[in-house]
């Protein structure tokens, strides 16, 4: 939809994808990166979250890291490279001129389609 823009970008970005769950040093999970309801994440688990968003954000489209170590350690936080100081899009990584044309494309469900199915599940939930 935003590809041929040329001022904004919508760039997936997956160091959560891969991600296992922290562990501590006797192998059980580590707590410590949760708040009280274990569903959450604490202050800690929230900054190695935004420091794998940064590190994402720096990472050319097509090699970004897919996973989260949870090492809480300050000196895997990357920094912007000096030849590329920019948060990394699609078309900046070399995915500008892609072959599939994205201005024909249609959507494959009609917009009727999509107020009628919801008035239907309206009434079907009512009754």
């Amino acid at each position: 939809r935003y590809e041929k823009r040329e001022d904004f970008a919508v760039v997936m970005q997956p160091f959560f994808r891969n991600t296992l769950f922290p562990l501590d040093s006797t192998s059980k999970p580590d707590l410590s990166f949760f708040a009280a309801d274990c569903f959450h994440f604490s202050v800690r688990g929230y900054a190695e979250m935004a420091m794998a968003l940064w590190n994402n954000m720096l990472e050319p489209v097509g090699e970004k890291q897919t996973y989260n170590n949870f090492t809480h350690d300050r000196s895997k936080l990357k920094c912007p490279n000096p030849e590329k100081p920019f948060l990394f899009t699609r078309r900046n990584s070399g995915f500008g001129n892609s072959d599939h044309n994205l201005e024909k494309t249609e959507s494959s469900v009609p917009y009727w389609a999509v107020i009628v199915a919801a008035v239907a599940g309206v009434l079907v939930g009512s009754l």
